[in-house]
């Protein structure tokens, strides 16, 4: 069924609530949907990406009735943001939490990428999708190392849990991060991806940023969330590079909030969690309020009507979690299969073996990686498989990949090093962490 929320007529931004509103039941770790874990930590992402946008344009407009807009529209996203943070329940520890962060990313990216007709966005998409599979796996087995928790269970063996590029070669030098962006006229679709994917990288770089210091179990996990927090980093840069940055603040105000709709739309449409729904549902109402303010403060100082930017505000295709099941995992195995060993090359992406030996990617790689042993995400699985005698996987048939089916080797060499040269991969043993 078609939905155009500019057609809606909205809740009213002063609506706010009260303590007891905002502090909901949380959610059942043991019981609850991973998809709607997943709903529940991109909406958390969307509306902090939104407390964030709304902050820093009040920086830098000048005039204060707008300010005061902003203010009202912000307070109202930060109460929103506050219930859907505490979903979480108290018991879910932060390695677990990490795991439904990284499926989601998983999920998300592989998705949106099967249906994304921009080349450029896509192709970014897949390249990301793949780095952050692989932190999903280093995570994993942290976690049923020093917590004796399968990840498996997790994730609701709706996503698999096995090597993509290594971490470790994933450290790139910053230009090579940044992209072209997408056009005025590129389709409504590619320019809500763009946003939905850069708040939920963003989200998951600011969790890691604040939580890997709390890290308590051991210095290894601390590390690991320091480096995979520097990917985040990356990703955020990557991702943020595709939004069309010509857009004046007050047309990119209108688009987060229509984004916001079109994601509360998509959450509600398939939530089974019916407490969680009723709470997409209430934010649905009034993110489309915020939505008219927006489109009447693009008027008043702008003069242009919110059809200047979205042409047709009837929402495209949703984004569902339960329409990917089973596709997505074919489909992270093909790109697997075909740009496991792709490296970013400026505003494109190349194989390793093309790569320059010159290049910055080598200098920066090296560098702050200097000798590998010493690696957080090779450490992890190099003492597991020296405790173990193997990793810690869950897939549904032999790796696509063939330099990663050995779960007795941690490979630090693949789109790290060019195939003629370098070291072999790091045996099991070669170091205790």
């Amino acid at each position: 069924m078609s939905f155009d929320p500019f057609r809606e007529k909205g809740g009213r931004v002063s609506a706010y609530e009260n303590w007891k509103q905002l502090y909901p039941r949380a959610y059942d770790k043991h019981a609850t949907d991973p998809k709607t874990k997943m709903r529940v930590i991109l909406m958390n992402g969307t509306e902090f990406e939104s407390q964030w946008f709304l902050h820093n344009m009040a920086r830098h407009v000048c005039d204060n009735d707008l300010r005061r807009e902003l203010a009202a529209v912000r307070r109202a996203e930060q109460q929103e943001q506050k219930k859907i943070s505490y979903l979480k329940p108290r018991d879910e520890t932060i390695l677990e939490t990490t795991i439904a962060y990284e499926q989601l990313a998983v999920e998300l990216t592989a998705l949106m990428a099967r249906c994304e007709k921009d080349t450029t966005v896509r192709r970014a998409l897949d390249f990301a999708l793949l780095e952050d599979f692989d932190h999903l796996y280093r995570y994993a087995d942290l976690l049923e190392m020093e917590c004796g928790v399968r990840a498996e269970t997790l994730v609701g063996k709706k996503t698999e849990i096995m090597p993509g590029r290594p971490t470790v070669s994933e450290h790139r030098d910053p230009p090579d991060d940044i992209k072209k962006p997408l056009p005025k006229n590129a389709p409504l679709l590619s320019k809500l991806h763009t946003m939905i994917i850069t708040a939920a990288e963003q989200q998951t770089m600011n969790f890691y940023m604040n939580c890997g210091a709390f890290y308590d179990v051991s210095d290894l996990g601390r590390k690991l969330f320091l480096e995979i927090g520097m990917i985040e980093e990356q990703h955020v840069s990557l991702y943020e590079s595709l939004q069309d940055a010509s857009t004046t603040w007050l047309e990119c105000w209108l688009m987060h909030e229509y984004t916001e709709c079109y994601l509360y739309y998509s959450m509600l449409a398939e939530e089974t969690d019916e407490k969680i729904k009723a709470i997409w549902s209430d934010h649905l109402e009034r993110e489309i309020g915020h939505l008219h303010v927006a489109a009447r403060m693009l008027e008043k100082y702008e003069h242009k009507h919110y059809s200047q930017v979205i042409a047709d505000g009837t929402f495209p295709e949703l984004i569902s979690f339960s329409a990917a099941e089973g596709g997505n995992m074919e489909y992270i195995r093909k790109v697997l299969r075909n740009t496991v060993e792709l490296t970013a090359d400026r505003e494109g992406y190349t194989n390793i073996s093309d790569v320059p030996e010159s290049s910055e990617f080598f200098r920066y790689n090296r560098r702050v990686n200097g000798a590998v042993a010493n690696v957080a995400s090779h450490g992890v699985i190099d003492r597991y498989i020296a405790e173990a005698g193997e990793d810690y996987r869950f897939q549904t048939g032999a790796h696509p990949v063939s330099q990663l089916r050995d779960r007795t080797c941690d490979n630090t060499e693949l789109g790290r090093t060019k195939p003629d040269g370098g070291s072999k991969p790091e045996k099991r043993g070669s170091r205790k962490n």
